[in-house]
């Protein structure tokens, strides 16, 4: 059961107050005006008058202090009427008032002060007085009725709406705190099974490459017969043939590609010209428009120049002659070079060839040994086939280089991660749950996108494509100063994070886009309002539950500390 003594005693005392202090005294100056026989002006207490000149209608304290519930001191007041007042050598009255206007006590509903030019004007301002006290004097046969009632019970509620609102919004902030946390660890655990898988590849990019390098070893130490083209495999001009004609191929290749690129780039051109043909046939020399004039003399400048005779460009027939494969025909006849004379190589195999089976290994193991001695000594040339590797070293040579892959592509997923997980992402990472998740809005005749730690975007509703409006740069803290809205969207008053979008697509004549997002507290996530404050930089004000500020976390925050 709530205790309603206290809230009783404490109503009696307001009244009893209220019942002995001069109308307009708001709670705060009643001290003031306790006395029942002298008053001393607030600010100039050697100025004493007596009670009967507080509220006569004429101001005699220099602060206004003897006229807190009349009209009479209206002009101290700073809010009326406004400044420069006439008359005054200053332009001011260089006199501040004691009092911040005339108190209504709105007995129902909250207690508020109003201009003392209010009072008895002969208009209800119902919005700052609902008791309609200011008006007492009836002045034009005005009455304002009391509808503290109404609108205190009004009031209630939408405070009432707006506090569940506001636990509403921290319930999602909590959430997305939460979502932040669980991201952040599983890049954490992600970044530990990386390292891990790191070093077991680098054991067996190690492991691979003393393979291939044995395999390679054992390979320089055999004898080996000609490959199946007929070419010799250790012979130079073998060797020479086949790299020749590797090398023709190559060449040839990239000579049809870049035919095909210059085939697309005069596509491109023809197109261009006739744009800027024209522009210079159809455009209105009156218009002042200093780039399509600019476009235009230059087009003019490329014309003259085109016309000059140039170096006759190659026949087509030429190059793709020159494109056809070679054959005995046409180009080189390579068969003419592959010749299969007999070489040192092969008497080996020969004499192999008359020895026992029992003796042939030993003799062929003992050879391929001194073999490969002398290869490594310097003693004999080494005359295995560099170009046509064996399946043994070409399946130890693909797996290591399928391996390094792995590995390299590990430690970019590991250096990707450990950036990510110094990035700031604000109080509790909690822009990390909403990164990239994007919203819109409709203002006029475009449509806004917004995508958090990402970009923002304009698109016109007359079906142009997108425009950027920047992309993600950094996030700072700035103070805002908006009163507060009827509906809850508004950034109030206070220090704020904005979000600045940079680098969007340049202006015509002008600077690149930008944006500047002010987020607020709301329940969800909502593009409020979005204007250009000046030419090319937007402000898109954006509310958030993670612009929210959890008062429990704060609260057990200020317990740690203690």
């Amino acid at each position: 059961m709530r205790q309603t003594g206290p809230l009783l005693l404490a109503g009696a005392l307001a009244s009893s107050v209220a019942a002995s202090t001069p109308r307009g005294v708001g709670p705060e100056f009643a001290k003031y005006y306790e006395s029942t026989d002298r008053f001393a002006c607030i600010s100039n207490p050697t100025i004493v008058l007596e009670m009967a000149q507080i509220n006569d209608g004429s101001c005699d304290c220099p602060d206004g202090s003897d006229e807190p519930g009349t009209s009479a001191c209206a002009y101290l007041d700073p809010l009326s009427p406004p400044q420069p007042l006439p008359g005054s050598p200053s332009g001011t009255t260089n006199t501040t008032p004691a009092l911040p206007g005339f108190w209504c006590e709105n007995a129902g509903h909250i207690g508020a002060y109003v201009p003392f030019s209010y009072v008895n004007d002969g208009i209800c301002d119902y919005d700052l007085c609902c008791d309609g006290s200011e008006e007492y004097a009836r002045k034009n046969g005005v009455k304002c009725q009391n509808r503290c009632a109404a609108v205190g019970k009004e009031h209630r509620r939408a405070e009432e709406e707006r506090l569940k609102g506001q636990e509403r919004a921290l319930k999602r902030r909590r959430a997305l705190a939460k979502e932040a946390t669980q991201l952040r660890n599983k890049i954490q655990e992600r970044i530990a099974q990386t390292r891990s898988e790191i070093s077991g590849l680098e054991r067996t990019r190690d492991r691979l490459q003393q393979e291939l390098a044995d395999t390679e070893r054992a390979e320089r130490g055999r004898v080996v017969k000609t490959g199946g083209n007929g070419v010799k495999s250790g012979g130079k001009l073998g060797l020479l043939v086949i790299l020749a004609k590797q090398r023709v191929n190559e060449l040839r290749e990239t000579l049809e590609k870049v035919l095909d690129h210059r085939d697309d780039l005069q596509d491109k051109v023809d197109e261009l010209e006739t744009i800027l043909r024209n522009v210079k046939e159809q455009y209105n020399p009156n218009f002042n428009d200093e780039g399509v004039k600019a476009a235009v003399h230059a087009w003019e400048d490329y014309a003259a120049k085109a016309a000059v005779k140039r170096s006759p460009a190659p026949q087509e027939a030429d190059v793709y002659a020159v494109l056809k494969e070679d054959s005995e025909k046409t180009g080189i006849n390579w068969s003419a070079f592959e010749m299969d004379d007999e070489t040192d190589t092969d008497v080996l195999y020969s004499f192999e060839a008359y020895l026992p089976p029992s003796l042939r290994a030993f003799i062929h193991e003992k050879l391929a040994a001194l073999r490969l001695w002398m290869v490594e000594n310097g003693l004999l040339a080494d005359n295995s086939d560099m170009v046509n590797e064996s399946q043994a070293v070409k399946n130890a040579r693909a797996a290591l280089l399928k391996a390094e892959n792995n590995l390299s592509s590990r430690r970019k997923t590991l250096s990707d991660d450990e950036s990510d997980l110094g990035k700031d992402y604000g109080v509790d990472d909690i822009f990390r749950a909403l990164k990239d998740k994007c919203i819109s809005t409709v203002a006029g005749e475009y449509d806004y996108e917004f995508c958090w730690l990402n970009q923002a975007t304009q698109k016109s509703k007359k079906g142009h494509g997108n425009t950027s409006l920047g992309r993600f740069d950094r996030a700072d803290i700035e103070t805002a100063d908006e009163e507060e809205r009827a509906d809850g969207k508004s950034l109030g008053k206070g220090p704020r994070t904005v979000l600045r979008y940079e680098n969007g697509l340049q202006c015509w004549n002008g600077p690149n886009r930008r944006t500047d997002v002010w987020l607020g507290c709301a329940e969800h996530e909502e593009i409020w309002r979005v204007s250009e404050t000046e030419k090319c930089v937007y402000k898109m004000e954006v509310g958030t539950p993670a612009a929210c500020e959890d008062s429990r976390k704060a609260a057990d925050t200020s317990k740690d500390e203690l």
